[in-house]
């Protein structure tokens, strides 16, 4: 039994009635501009046919009427055909202008819609950059943060006081063996030091116990 089941859309419609009227109708290339009235004419040929309707074959030549390769084809010295491929007479100036500005627009649009889609893409892009620098930077402050607590003090540094360095009320460091105390001298005697330690106590020292 042959297959009649209908047509779901305008390019399958088109594909169908290529294969029926393939000197009129084709799939690549450059289209031949089509015999004014050419509905009734492929209504009336396929009144008969259950796989499609008038209102899918009107839809199917306005798709196919409006597409760059029909609209590049309707050109000056170009004829028109019928669904035999039959010439028609040559196209009038008037719609070769309306063809020539309706393909003008169409490819317009299709610019400005290239445009507008490359630079939402470019603000995609532009905020993933912004995120991931943002991200990057919080790592650093906080890996910054982190080694700023963890770090150890730098160790401070003293040497051995010199004879000329000890005078009166200098800050200077005692070593008690465990640590360096802090400490200020009070009086300088022949046989030491005495100073005052942070905690007030006052005790005489030797001086190579003194330390800056």
């Amino acid at each position: 039994m042959e297959n009649t089941e209908k047509l779901t859309n305008s390019k399958a419609v088109i594909t169908y009635v290529a294969t029926i009227f393939p000197k009129c109708f084709i799939m690549e290339g450059e289209a031949k501009p089509l015999k004014i009235g050419i509905f009734q004419d492929l209504a009336t040929r396929l009144a008969d046919d259950e796989k499609v309707s008038k209102t899918q074959l009107r839809a199917a030549l306005r798709q196919y009427t409006s597409s760059w390769r029909y609209l590049h084809g309707v050109k000056p010295g170009a004829q028109r055909i019928d669904l035999d491929g039959n010439d028609c007479g040559e196209l009038e100036a008037e719609h070769i202008e309306h063809a020539q500005k309706a393909l003008a627009e169409s490819k317009a649009k299709v610019q400005e819609r290239r445009k507008e889609k490359a630079a939402a893409e470019r603000a995609v892009r532009k905020e993933k950059s912004d995120a991931a620098k943002a991200k990057a930077k919080k790592a650093k402050q906080i890996k910054e943060k982190t080694a700023k607590l963890t770090s150890k003090p730098a160790p401070i540094v003293t040497r051995e006081i010199k004879k000329e360095e000890v005078i009166l009320d200098r800050e200077v460091k005692v070593n008690m063996g465990k640590g360096d105390m802090p400490a200020t001298i009070v009086e300088i005697q022949k046989d030491g030091v005495r100073v005052r330690l942070a905690n007030g106590l006052v005790m005489l020292v030797k001086q190579e116990h003194l330390r800056l």
